[in-house]
């Protein structure tokens, strides 16, 4: 196949763009004109846009699962690969901490990036630590991070959890957990902290999700949630993905989507609007929740959801970002970086076939 770039100049992109219903993308303003968009280049196949983060400066992040890290200036795309000093270009997790360093979690470590170089970083195992089985994966990969409010750093990996205090790491134990997804040590594959501080972890061996309240953790189980087939699979694990403006905690899966009170869980599933394979959920600046999902984006206001994946070449979302302006991005497999004006998808990336 020849290689084909899509091109779209900053002007007629702008034209594009939407006012309207309650899950539109706001109209940007002063944006440069006749200018062509960057992009950003990757091989097509086995490589997936998989994490995004916009630091303090308003910088976007763009890790990929093939073709290493870029960083978005709002002008340009500056790439970050393994001949920059990352340890490995398979990125699945970047965190901005409170100091400006940025941490970036591969398939095979640990990196920190302080504005000029990269940096490896040695997770320390326990001695007692279970031997990594799987013949595959003999790395130290990191799935997910996240600096809590009291300044820790949680690291979530296939060799398990790991705490940072900025000195010395601890191991986390989950022993409340089946065993791992890839090794017996990775029980759990993400995290998120509440505002009163719980530390909410799930995956998918899990029965249930776990709530870790600083003395104890607790195990809290839903109600099953079927994925499609032509045998329907039950799921009662979830992914912690936020806590939304009113409190709630949301929790996806390979059937649908939980939201959690405090007291109660609730469903969310294809009768509702959802399809099976909830990847991602984030909330903009308005209260819309978006939903990442194997067959494209939806916008759920509340009360309905809405259905966009027209531009999409691949539509299974990954990651999904609203940026300091109220641009939504979604990266997904295999076919690139999508800027979301609102009504379509506009691509960002060149493919190589």
């Amino acid at each position: 196949m020849k290689k084909k770039i899509l091109q779209i100049s900053l002007f007629t992109f702008l034209t594009i763009l939407l006012l309207g219903t309650a899950c539109n993308s706001p109209v940007k303003k002063d944006l440069p004109k006749d200018k062509e968009l960057p992009t950003v280049f990757k091989s097509k196949e086995n490589c997936n846009v998989s994490r995004f983060m916009q630091d303090k400066s308003g910088n976007l992040w763009f890790g990929t699962t093939d073709n290493g890290l870029y960083k978005y200036d709002g002008k340009s795309f500056n790439q970050f690969t393994i001949n920059d000093g990352l340890d490995c270009n398979k990125i699945y997790c970047i965190l901005e901490d409170k100091d400006g360093k940025i941490w970036v979690g591969t398939e095979v470590g640990l990196c920190l990036y302080n504005g000029k170089t990269f940096s490896k970083i040695q997770i320390p195992l326990p001695k007692n630590l279970p031997p990594n089985k799987n013949h595959y994966y003999q790395t130290h990969w990191v799935y997910n991070m996240l600096q809590a409010k009291e300044g820790k750093l949680w690291f979530v990996t296939i060799d398990g959890v790991f705490i940072y205090d900025g000195k010395s790491f601890t191991h986390f134990p989950m022993n409340e957990a089946r065993n791992g997804f890839l090794t017996s040590n990775d029980r759990v594959e993400r995290i998120l902290e509440d505002k009163e501080g719980n530390i909410w972890l799930g995956g998918r061996t899990n029965e249930g999700v776990f709530r870790y309240d600083g003395k104890s953790v607790t195990n809290l189980k839903p109600m099953d949630l079927f994925q499609d087939g032509p045998k329907p699979k039950p799921h009662n694990w979830g992914w912690p993905q936020l806590q939304d403006s009113n409190g709630n905690i949301w929790f996806s899966n390979w059937g649908g989507a939980y939201r959690y009170d405090g007291n109660t869980f609730t469903s969310f599933t294809t009768k509702d609007g959802l399809p099976s394979e909830v990847t991602r959920i984030i909330e903009d600046q308005k209260g819309n929740l978006w939903f990442g999902a194997s067959d494209g984006l939806r916008c759920y206001d509340g009360n309905t959801f809405t259905y966009f994946k027209d531009g999409l070449i691949n539509p299974w979302i990954w990651e999904i970002l609203e940026d300091n302006n109220g641009t939504i991005w979604v990266g997904t497999r295999e076919s690139g970086l999508y800027f979301f004006n609102g009504k379509t998808f506009i691509n960002y990336t060149e493919y190589k076939h």
